[in-house]
């Protein structure tokens, strides 16, 4: 059974830093991303990177501040997250796309980050 496990979420003030990481269980994926629900709103994607590299971001504003990294074998990524502000505070999944697929069918249970303003 596939499983995704996000790790380094956390408490941070306006502006700081985080570095959100996922690791998948022995298996290598076509694209994996994240996303984030924020307390009463919607599950928003995040940013995606795909094996070929390509990285697709789900907001331009976020592509000065969000930069996703993944490892050679696609079952690891990672979130560096700097100039975080009190918006950003929301939970961030995980998520992987299998090989051929369009479809986000593997999904982690998802990280805290809080953002003090």
């Amino acid at each position: 059974q596939v499983q995704l496990v996000e790790s380094g979420g956390g408490l941070v003030q306006a502006g700081g830093s985080l570095r959100l990481s996922c690791a998948a269980s022995s298996r290598s994926f076509g694209t994996m991303g994240w996303f984030r629900r924020a307390p009463g709103r919607e599950r928003e994607f995040v940013v995606s990177i795909k094996y070929s590299g390509g990285v697709t971001y789900g907001a331009d504003s976020l592509k000065d501040r969000f930069t996703i990294s993944g490892d050679n074998a696609m079952n690891t990524v990672h979130l560096q997250m700097n100039g975080l502000k009190a918006e950003d505070t929301a939970v961030y999944f995980c998520s992987a796309i299998d090989f051929g697929s369009t479809t986000w069918r593997y999904w982690g249970r998802g990280t805290q980050v809080t953002v003090s303003s």
